[in-house]
């Protein structure tokens, strides 16, 4: 009973760090392009959950009936589901564009606190947005899948919400790794990375690339958006502080700028949250994820997977 506790927890933990390294990859695909933390995307993410909640009753997707499914069928949830994945993440997207087009760009020559407390600025507004969408209280997120143990037997449990997360995030963290290293927009992104007046003068449209970069990165928290409301089934107007920390942390702790570090940083921020949940207790949770960043940091500064990086004068 022990072990199969344990592998409970590892099986959550993985669950959980996939959906953390989704986020995650937001914050360190901006940073590895411009240098900029972006700490709005998590409240973008929210935004991204409540144009969610907005489109299930409009798509007439509800709560799911006596058989586990919702009323329009396994085949409509199924459908109603990649819609929702494919609006949020083109509004999420557009609305990154948005703000990187009328808020980052003019402040693309300023210092780089400039930008970085715009960031702050437009989380705010950001939330506040939420608030006024949603209202106070947290909102029920419908359920649209059967709470039904896909694996056999009474041991692990492995529910279509599991399925759900694995089906929606590992394919887009494939995805995205094939496009930046075997697609001619993704060589330019790399190419910026290193060295933005270089890729200029060798034809590269930067401020197309950085568009680009938001973009993705906004659609990537849009998909994430959906997959959170619907495994945990609340959102809230102020669900995207936490999740965008612990999703910053991941990107820190993986190697901020690497997309592979981001995924392994999240997937070790999700196992130890659920380790140290289940062993501990959820209070002290917070402390062990930022305690174990800190000892990985003192170590290994430029996070788990990450390239030490001469400052440029």
């Amino acid at each position: 009973m022990l072990v199969q506790f344990f592998l409970q927890q590892c099986l959550i933990g993985l669950t959980n760090g996939a959906l953390i390294a989704l986020v995650a990859l937001g914050y360190t695909m901006v940073y590895g392009i411009i240098g900029l933390i972006n700490f709005a995307h998590g409240d973008l993410i929210m935004l991204g959950a409540c144009l969610a909640l907005s489109l299930v009753a409009a798509l007439g997707l509800g709560v799911a009936d006596a058989g586990g499914m919702a009323a329009v069928g396994p085949a409509g949830t199924w459908l109603g589901i990649a819609l929702l994945v494919g609006l949020c993440g083109l509004f999420c997207g557009g609305l990154n564009v948005a703000v990187d087009r009328i808020v980052y760009k003019p402040l693309r020559t300023a210092p780089k606190l400039a930008p970085l407390v715009s960031a702050i600025g437009v989380s705010f507004i950001f939330m506040n947005i939420g608030l006024f969408w949603l209202g106070p209280a947290d909102r029920s997120f419908p359920e649209l899948l059967p709470a039904a143990n896909l694996l056999a037997g009474d041991g692990l449990q492995f529910t279509w919400k599991d399925l759900l997360v694995v089906l929606v995030v590992v394919p887009l963290m494939l995805a995205l790794s094939f496009f930046v290293r075997a697609t001619k927009l993704g060589k330019a992104m790399r190419a910026v990375s290193q060295d933005q007046t270089a890729a200029a003068l060798v034809g590269i449209d930067v401020d197309r690339v950085i568009a680009a970069t938001f973009f993705i990165g906004g659609f990537l928290g849009g998909a994430a958006s959906v997959i959170y409301g619907l495994y945990i089934n609340t959102i809230s107007f102020q669900m995207g502080f936490q999740n965008g920390l612990y999703a910053f942390t991941a990107a820190v702790l993986g190697g901020i700028g690497s997309i592979p570090g981001a995924v392994v940083g999240g997937i070790v921020i999700g196992l130890v949250r659920a380790l140290s949940s289940a062993y501990v207790g959820e209070r002290w949770t917070g402390a062990i994820v930022f305690a174990i960043l800190i000892v990985i940091l003192v170590f290994r500064p430029e996070g788990l997977l990450g390239r030490r990086t001469k400052e440029k004068v």
